[in-house]
């Protein structure tokens, strides 16, 4: 099974920066589809990213897009999620997921689990 944690989140201010990582254990991460999903108290979990397994493709859901970038370095099994130009409504636990062998926007698609972060975007 594969294990997923993430780290990174804490407090940014609005329009800055704030940077998430998520490493893997248990599994070859560069066998798997990586995705971020965000959810904020009393609101559905949302998309927000994903990766393939190369790194070659990449989504982002429409309230993040030219904002936040998803990378990974499949040597160290890490998955990042850049987050630039930050507003109020990205207040939300951020969740690390994997995929085995595709890449998906939806929660459902998603076969393992990290236990989140928060991020607070705060004045």
């Amino acid at each position: 099974q594969v294990q997923l944690v993430e780290s990174g989140g804490g407090l940014a201010q609005p329009g800055g920066s704030l940077s998430l990582s998520c490493t893997a254990s248990g599994g070859t991460l560069n066998s798997y589809a990586m995705g971020w999903f965000r959810q904020a108290p009393g609101k559905k979990r949302e998309f927000v990213a994903a990766i393939s397994w190369s790194g070659g493709t990449t989504y982002y859901g429409d309230s993040v897009k030219e904002r936040f970038i998803i990378s990974r370095d499949n040597a160290n099994n890490l998955v990042y999620l850049h987050m630039n130009s930050l507003k109020l409504d990205d207040t939300a636990t951020y969740y690390c997921a994997a995929e085995l062998l595709r890449v998906g926007t939806h929660e459902g698609e998603y076969d393992y689990w990290g236990p989140g972060t928060q991020v607070t975007v705060s004045s």
